[in-house]
């Protein structure tokens, strides 16, 4: 099978990338900066580059894409004199309207059967209000009412759509003691985007395939 990961050069989206090539699958990685050797490049804040993608992917069918691609820039602010303004654009540009426009332009590549997995975070959940992080928090909520409307409006075409909590994982962005490695993350995520069905499309799920809560 051949997987589309935005984000593969590093963190979770490289070892999701390194566990799918070793069991066989065909990973088809993208990157933000220039073009690297099994990478197409992507920032999905710039619009010209979602042409570059379409281009890159001609001839190909997917059966999983992975939005995985994100930023998280506002962590440690300060109530009274953070979260600028470019701040809320920047992140709502990569980790909204960036994962619509992938989806959007792969759209065309996928078929009945393909799945979309798209990497959330339980601090978008209205269950986890624990403060702070304004921003990171506002962006992970659009992105979990994004996906549940896409599984609603895939369903008909066969397309189903997941929505995953990675866990706190050991990464630049979750820190050096964070729960679980890069590896625990992608081996649950992947099992997920394995049982990922129809039947359960719009569900929200931590990596260990316990349901989350909204």
């Amino acid at each position: 099978m051949t997987y589309l990961i935005t984000g593969a050069n590093r963190g979770i989206g490289a070892e999701m990338r390194t566990q799918l090539q070793s069991r066989g699958d065909t990973v088809i990685g993208t990157h933000r900066d220039a073009p690297q050797d099994g990478f197409l490049q992507l920032d999905v804040t710039q619009p010209a580059d979602f042409d570059k993608l379409a281009q890159g992917l001609q001839g190909h069918k997917i059966a999983t894409l992975v939005c995985n691609a994100g930023v998280y820039l506002d962590k440690g602010e300060d109530l009274e004199t953070g979260y600028p303004q470019d701040m809320w654009a920047a992140t709502f540009a990569a980790n909204v309207t960036g994962v619509f426009k992938t989806i959007q332009t792969v759209l065309p590549f996928l078929e009945s059967g393909s799945k979309i997995g798209i990497i959330s975070s339980q601090m978008g959940a209205n269950a986890k209000a624990s403060g702070g992080s304004y921003i990171y928090r506002a962006s992970k909520a659009a992105v979990l009412n994004l996906g549940s409307n896409l599984a609603t409006d895939l369903k008909s075409r066969g397309i189903s759509v997941g929505i995953y909590h990675p866990g706190w994982v050991q990464t630049d962005m979750g820190g050096d003691v964070a729960a679980i490695t890069p590896t625990q993350s992608a081996n649950g995520l992947i099992a997920r985007l394995d049982d990922l069905s129809i039947q359960t499309s719009g569900t929200f799920q931590n990596w260990d395939g316990t349901p989350h809560p909204y």
